[in-house]
């Protein structure tokens, strides 16, 4: 079995009372009740998004319009930008 490793974009986004997160890159998105948490949820997703797409040979890769990307309406409600690292174990079958 083979790892494979894939490097998205995250953002955290202050909402009201709440943080919301967002890849970009794989149109996942998640939110909790500090920055913190809400990081983590994201990464959470984005990996089980990722697996679930290679399992049911999906696509994982669906850009989000640029007019809903989080830099283009207020980017001022950005409170963090980081990379999420998937590892992901592939195997093929023939």
């Amino acid at each position: 079995m083979k790892k494979t490793t894939l490097k998205v974009t995250g953002y955290v986004l202050e909402a009201d009372r709440k943080f919301e997160s967002i890849c970009p890159e794989l149109d996942v998105a998640s939110f909790g009740p500090t920055p913190q948490q809400a990081r983590a949820a994201l990464i959470e997703a984005c990996q089980l998004y990722v697996e679930s797409a290679i399992e049911n040979n999906l696509p994982y890769l669906r850009p989000i319009p640029m007019d809903d990307h989080p830099l283009s309406e207020k980017p001022e409600r950005v409170v963090d930008r980081f990379t999420v690292t998937i590892e992901v174990a592939v195997e093929a079958h023939a």
